[in-house]
């Protein structure tokens, strides 16, 4: 099976001009960084003890950056190196106050490219994030016994069985992997199955908090929705705005002064959701346009990365996208931190438990169509918010499973080398 995985593999390298060109074309490529996929290296390893961190895009970026500014406050540590997929998970590293932080692209994970990132590099220890398994990548790794770890690590039942249709290939793959920190108890059941050496689990880091988080103030924002009924639409995916904007219709009815706020979690479908919205004779406006804004706007696009915790200041109430379609939901502890109430579809298996135990704190509500979102917010709009215990205790929770989290990854390390 590897020998399958590594022909599939060079044929997307073989391949790559032609992704390439439609990744330009989508502005999903950084048009000098690119490079770097290839193992054409724009920064300088440097001396010293070297930690490396690899997720696919920014949901798995964010849950780490907590833990990453606690590393950078241990001395024998040099440098950390963090690998991504994704252009804006870029662009969230190069906002971030990090020191001894540098981003780099993950390499195609051919073997002569994961042989030459590894030399490059030469990490003391490699944590992936979430799901991410790289075969050549992590047979390389152990070759160089350099101690593998997965980080926050969510295995559905899905991919689970996936990989139990190759047990010789998964056993080849997981027996590798050193430790296992799962993000469930489900998740470390998984892992166990699969075969990774030691598995524990904390909880998911996704609860820890930055230290260093700076919101943004958005000052003709504030003004517009002052005295409004004010809602968010946060993360959401095709199809999922179209049902925020008949909700708003429907509140509308009620709420003369509604206003909805909708971030996608792909702002590059900016200009087709403001379209779509208009076509329902609503007044759309886009957080990146030069004209500017009036009192008549009803929906406001927030079209940038990096401006989605700075919202949750000025509305309470959210609907969090990615769980009307078949996605499996986007991270909902980010916005209760806030003191946000969350509004969700039923597809939300990717992140079950944490949806599970907010329920059981009244904080997040599941609805199926744009008739009960509407009905939903219709509650929540006409009442108070206070969810400062709910915050306190999501923030004592968080800091254990984060405290824990780099005591048992320091403790491994030491033992490993």
């Amino acid at each position: 099976m590897i020998i399958a995985y590594r022909l599939l593999i060079n044929l997307v390298l073989i391949l790559s001009p032609i992704i390439l060109i439609f990744r330009f074309l989508k502005k999903k490529e950084h048009t000098k960084r690119f490079k770097e996929k290839f193992c054409f290296f724009t920064k300088k390893r440097g001396e010293g003890k070297l930690l490396w961190f690899h997720g696919a895009s920014v949901g798995e970026l964010q849950s780490i950056i907590p833990l990453i500014e606690k590393i950078e406050k241990k001395k024998n540590i040099k440098k950390i190196l963090i690998t991504t997929n994704t252009l804006s998970s870029m662009k969230v590293i190069d906002k971030l106050n990090l020191k001894k932080t540098i981003h780099q692209f993950f390499p195609i994970d051919t073997n002569y490219h994961s042989n030459k990132f590894l030399n490059y590099w030469k990490p003391s220890a490699v944590f992936f994030i979430d799901s991410e398994i790289w075969p050549n990548t992590i047979i390389n790794l152990n070759k160089k016994k350099i101690p593998i770890t997965i980080l926050n690590g969510r295995i559905t039942k899905k991919t689970f069985n996936r990989w139990c249709y190759f047990p010789n290939f998964s056993n080849l793959i997981f027996k590798k992997i050193n430790l296992g920190l799962s993000s469930s108890k489900i998740s470390s059941f998984y892992l166990k199955k699969l075969g990774v050496k030691k598995v524990k689990y904390f909880g998911n880091l996704k609860f820890s908090q930055s230290e260093n988080e700076k919101l943004i103030k958005f000052n003709h924002l504030s003004k517009l929705i002052n005295n409004k009924k004010v809602w968010c639409a946060s993360s959401t995916h095709y199809n999922e705005e179209l049902i925020c904007g008949l909700a708003h219709l429907e509140l509308k009815k009620k709420f003369k002064n509604i206003f909805t706020i909708v971030i996608p979690r792909h702002v590059e479908r900016t200009q087709s959701i403001k379209k779509e919205l208009q076509k329902l004779n609503l007044n759309v406006y886009t957080h990146g346009s030069h004209v500017k804004p009036d009192k008549k706007i009803e929906v406001y696009i927030v079209d940038s990365y990096g401006k989605t915790k700075s919202i949750y200041k000025y509305c309470k109430n959210i609907f969090l996208g990615g769980s009307l379609v078949r996605h499996g939901g986007q991270n909902p502890l980010e916005a209760t931190r806030y003191g946000c109430k969350i509004l969700h579809g039923p597809h939300v298996e990717n992140f079950k438990e944490i949806y599970d135990y907010l329920g059981k704190l009244k904080v997040s509500t599941k609805i199926k169509d744009h008739s009960q979102l509407s009905i939903k917010l219709d509650k929540l709009l006409s009442q108070k918010n206070n969810s400062k215990k709910i915050q306190n205790k999501l923030n004592k929770i968080g800091d254990k499973i984060l405290n824990d989290t780099y005591n048992e990854i320091f403790k491994f390390i030491k033992n490993e080398n």
